[in-house]
């Protein structure tokens, strides 16, 4: 990667490896700079290929569409993480890379994450790595209840089963075909934040304030900007997940979950080596939203403000609400939504809603906490979502 290139002239291309909704909110963002996007997907259609300058058709690791991508392309980034990280290298001999292949190979592994992160400073989960049974007989006790985790494409609470025991989690790996595992113990958990990071090619950063999440059946339900965050916390993951970044020598965008224990103590989880549905406030609620920013990085501009401008929340729209009770389809109640003051309505168009698939996502700003949480309430009650 050549990190002294200079910023690039509107007109320049910037190339996303990935068709989904990250990728659709990365061309909006580069666009409205006057840049032309090349999305590269296999689907015949996507979020991101409908609206790029150019869609690729080809997989992933087509050689003759990475080195198409790659000349046109000055910078090219991912917006899933499951990308093949040697797509990414072999894309870096012609243009820069935000992020790196071996970044992203870190990220894909939950073992090699939870390594690196604990190597960088941060504090991580009490874990033990299960490659066989017989790692499950020697780990520690102290590691039981437990979650036991596929180390490789488990997101959105796939791929992890609560173990109470040595011998539910024997039960747990064979059901999860015995491929390799981290059994991270159990933490008296009171809530979970993320902290968005922005890091360029010549190592600026800049970070959001932590948002905290609310999750339902593993995915992210509900993220929230209100001040609830004590600044103590919120200081800590910020210069967590600022380390972490560092020691990846990342560029791009990143997002770092953290757990926050009953006792303030502040825990890495894991990270995304791109943008994240926790950070989608940062559309509506920041100067400069985090597509934003990762569009500034890659064409070598100056990185923006973080500052949170009003308190903030984003509702994550999945596709049970397109159906009732009886499992027939329906249109939400976009107008009820809308009529709620400081809403805003992100809709991926993807042509298929299933249950949960991820839709869309509404932003909600308020002047006051207070204000923002009855709104969530209105927006809730609108759509039908239980307590959130």
């Amino acid at each position: 990667m050549n990190a002294s290139s200079g910023p690039q002239p509107s007109g320049a291309w910037l190339g996303v490896l990935g068709g989904g909704q990250l990728g659709r909110m990365f061309c909006h963002a580069a666009q409205a700079m006057g840049y032309r996007v090349a999305v590269l997907d296999p689907g015949e259609t996507s979020p991101a290929g409908m609206v790029a300058d150019w869609h690729i058709r080809a997989a992933y690791d087509d050689p003759v569409a990475l080195d198409q991508l790659a000349q046109r392309c000055v910078a090219v980034t991912t917006e899933f993480e499951n990308v093949p990280a040697d797509s990414l290298r072999r894309l870096s001999r012609t243009c820069i890379t935000a992020p790196s292949g071996d970044c992203v190979a870190i990220a894909q592994d939950r073992l090699d994450e939870k390594a690196f992160i604990h190597d960088s400073g941060a504090a991580v989960v009490p874990h033990a790595a299960v490659r066989t049974p017989a790692d499950l007989q020697t780990c520690d006790a102290a590691l039981f209840p437990g979650i036991l985790k596929t180390a490789r494409l488990g997101y959105d609470g796939k791929g992890q089963v609560r173990v109470a025991d040595r011998g539910q989690a024997l039960q747990a790996f064979e059901a999860l075909h015995d491929v390799p595992c981290v059994l991270e113990a159990l933490q008296p958990l009171d809530y979970e934040i993320s902290v968005m990071v922005a890091r360029d090619l010549s190592g600026n950063a800049v970070t959001y304030p932590p948002s905290r999440n609310r999750h339902r059946d593993g995915i992210l339900a509900l993220s929230l900007v209100d001040g609830s965050v004590p600044e103590a916390v919120a200081g800590r993951a910020r210069d967590d997940a600022l380390r972490i970044a560092r020691a990846l020598d990342y560029h791009g965008v990143l997002g770092v979950e953290f757990f926050v224990l009953r006792d303030g103590r502040v825990i890495a989880n894991e990270m995304a080596p791109r943008p994240h549905n926790s950070g989608h406030y940062t559309q509506d609620a920041c100067l400069v939203s985090q597509f934003e920013q990762q569009a500034r990085i890659m064409a070598g501009l100056p990185l923006g403000g973080t500052d949170v401008l009003r308190p903030a929340a984003m509702l994550n729209l999945l596709g049970d609400l397109w159906f009732d009770a009886r499992d027939q389809r329906r249109e939400p109640d976009w107008s009820g939504v809308l009529a709620v003051p400081g809403t805003r309505l992100h809709l991926y168009a993807k042509s298929e809603a299933r249950p949960g698939r991820k839709m869309g996502h509404v932003n909600l700003l308020a002047d006051t906490a207070t204000e923002l949480h009855a709104r969530i309430a209105r927006v809730a009650a609108v759509l039908g979502l239980p307590d959130v």
